[in-house]
């Protein structure tokens, strides 16, 4: 299938989903994060979900990162659509975010961080088995891997395809992908 066959089965199917059912995917996808080894990580890039498009619940990540791993500096996203790059932040809580145009939830101001990231968790609609990815198709995550040393670990609520017809060579490859059942390694 391609990218757009595949984004749209995916967006529907993800819109099918009960409020209680992310809520549960997203606590099965923590579990299984949270059994990676984190303690030589400085530094990590956690997406903040679209609620209205049922992504993951990555505020239970971030709070267990605080939690079980205060040393870990959490960073999110600021997009600038004009230029469809990102800019990172660091992450001082929910009362620093507002929404953009696009109801994407952002830091409004703050400190910017330009060094390393040791991980990066990755949105996306659905992953092949060979740890390529679809996402919205604006290639933001793309551009901002692009160079970039990090653990890549993306997060679906659903298993792989098996193979996305239309890879290109500016997508990135992941390193990881957790589903609510496994983590798929590539």
């Amino acid at each position: 299938m391609t990218k757009a066959e595949i984004r749209k089965l995916a967006g529907t199917r993800r819109k099918s989903l009960s409020d209680e059912q992310v809520k549960v995917y997203s606590q099965q996808l923590l579990n299984l994060f949270s059994s990676f080894e984190l303690s030589s990580f400085k530094t990590i890039h956690v997406f903040l979900p679209i609620a209205e498009k049922k992504e993951p619940d990555t505020f239970l990540f971030i709070d267990w990162l605080v939690s079980s791993h205060p040393d870990i500096k959490i960073i999110v996203p600021k997009a600038d659509f004009d230029t469809a790059l990102m800019t990172n932040y660091v992450y001082r809580g929910k009362d620093g975010l507002v929404k953009n145009l696009y109801n994407i939830l952002e830091p409004e101001k703050g400190e910017l961080h330009t060094g390393d990231v040791d991980l990066v968790l990755i949105p996306m609609l659905a992953f092949d088995l060979q740890g390529y990815r679809v996402g919205y198709g604006k290639g933001f995550y793309d551009r901002f891997l692009q160079g970039i040393e990090t653990l890549k670990v993306g997060l679906s609520f659903f298993e792989p395809v098996d193979c996305i017809e239309d890879v290109n060579a500016h997508d990135v490859r992941l390193d990881r992908c957790i589903t609510p059942d496994r983590v798929y390694r590539f």
